[in-house]
């Protein structure tokens, strides 16, 4: 038709959907992502600014002489330091990670650090996984984050039953960033279904703060959790956006931007209703918060704002195409920016004046809120027909159901069959002996 009427009608229709799709992905900014969330309170974030310096606390050698501490310290007391695992303690199993007794915020937290690019065991971990490897609670996760995982429970599950016993009103946190957040992630994952091994402790003493969050479990089992994990992003952060496997965004580390750039055009054209039903596609876990700092055509940043809800839909699923989306994944700028963020939450808080028994019943109502806001989030997923969603009444909830929801994903749920309910049978799966008695990881056979 372009020859017969001289006019290359085809050619001008492909260059117009061409500029079409550059002008709205161009235009397409992160706030856009959260730009109908709800707005995050003071006490609810308070956590994230202090769980980012704990993680920065694990790259020091000595704490009582840092020598990379943030501005203002890393606010921890050096003899609440219970426990430091490196490389070679974890043998290149885990990432190094502290466990840090909290007495002035009664938290037991088991903080994980990120990615180190100069070792290959980080990278083993990360490329330990191809799509739909591992089930779990009848969901997909990421199987080298899995093992880390497991490998690190094995590890301190003992000290971490004494320290439950023994602080009854302590809550058990886990946070990690990038490589380390989705070993937090599993760990709290692992936690709430083998909550038996670990003193019994209820699920509403577990939770998790994923920093940076690596895209690590199915998207029913990141509505599910919820209720115990938390997710943090810093603007423009590559990392939760991107569907690439993560082993594949390590392989192509140095060539990350040309990698972002192809999966964006690739993701642009795949509908959002075939993603959400893809059973093995991994997400971003549990509840979002969401730190925007920069808007459209500005120049500069701008006071940090804190979005939070618990999406199931529109989940951070389109790259950003941005000069920041690779330095807004630094755990630097996130402690910095969230920290920002924080003293600007208290600085209002304090302008309005609000008495404690007033502030007491905001917290009471923001539970109740977040309670609602995952329930709702779990009947949309069933609506939405994600595979194996389940409707709220299966699972439990902030006000007094979670303990049949733990127990019943504890009774039907393991690393592989939901039949298994012994944990030494759940380390047999995963580990061997090796002559001198010592536990290390099975070789995958093929791809299992």
């Amino acid at each position: 038709m372009s020859i017969i009427c001289g006019i290359p009608l085809l050619e001008c229709v492909y260059c117009l959907a061409c500029a079409r799709w550059a002008w709205k992905r161009c235009l397409h900014t992160a706030g856009h992502d959260s730009e109908t969330w709800g707005l995050a309170t003071a006490e609810e974030f308070e956590p994230v600014p202090r769980l980012c310096r704990y993680i920065l606390a694990v790259y020091e050698d000595d704490l009582r002489h840092p020598l990379w501490e943030p501005p203002g310290g890393y606010g921890m007391k050096p003899d609440g330091l219970i426990l430091k695992r490196t490389y070679e303690d974890t043998r290149g199993t885990a990432p190094p990670y502290i466990l840090y007794l909290d007495h002035d915020h009664a938290d037991i937290v088991i903080a994980v650090r990120g990615l180190n690019l100069a070792k290959e065991s980080d990278y083993a971990v990360l490329m330990d996984n191809k799509l739909g490897k591992r089930k779990i609670d009848g969901g997909y996760v990421h199987n080298g984050l899995l093992k880390a995982a497991g490998w690190v429970l094995d590890a301190e599950c003992d000290i971490l039953k004494e320290l439950v016993d023994q602080y009854p009103n302590y809550t058990l946190t886990f946070a990690g960033h990038s490589l380390g957040s989705g070993v937090a992630a599993m760990l709290a994952l692992v936690a709430v279904l083998h909550h038996d091994k670990l003193g019994n402790i209820d699920r509403r003493r577990i939770r998790c703060y994923a920093v940076a969050p690596a895209r690590c479990m199915s998207l029913n089992l990141a509505v599910r959790y919820a209720d115990v994990i938390n997710s943090v992003v810093l603007q423009d952060d590559f990392l939760p956006r991107t569907s690439t496997p993560l082993e594949d965004i390590f392989k192509s580390l140095f060539c990350l931007p040309c990698l972002l750039c192809l999966r964006c055009m690739r993701d642009t054209c795949i509908p959002d209703e075939k993603m959400i039903k893809d059973p093995r596609r991994l997400y971003a876990p549990g509840r979002l918060y969401h730190i925007v700092e920069r808007k459209l055509f500005r120049l500069g940043r701008f006071p940090p704002v804190v979005r939070t809800a618990v999406p199931v839909d529109g989940r951070f699923e389109h790259i950003v195409l941005s000069c920041n989306a690779i330095s807004d994944h630094s755990i630097i700028w996130i402690e910095r920016e969230a920290q920002k963020a924080m003293d600007i939450m208290v600085e209002k808080d304090d302008i309005m004046e609000i008495p404690a028994k007033q502030r007491m019943e905001r917290q009471e109502t923001l539970a109740r809120e977040h309670s609602e806001e995952y329930r709702a989030a779990l009947q949309r997923a069933v609506t939405l027909s994600v595979p194996h969603a389940y409707s709220p009444s299966k699972y439990g909830t902030f006000d007094g159901v979670e303990g049949e929801g733990s127990h019943r994903s504890s009774r039907e749920s393991s690393f592989d069959s939901p039949k298994r309910e012994n944990w030494d049978e759940l380390i047999e799966l995963l580990f061997d002996r090796d002559v001198s008695g010592h536990m290390v990881l099975k070789k995958s056979q093929g791809d299992g």
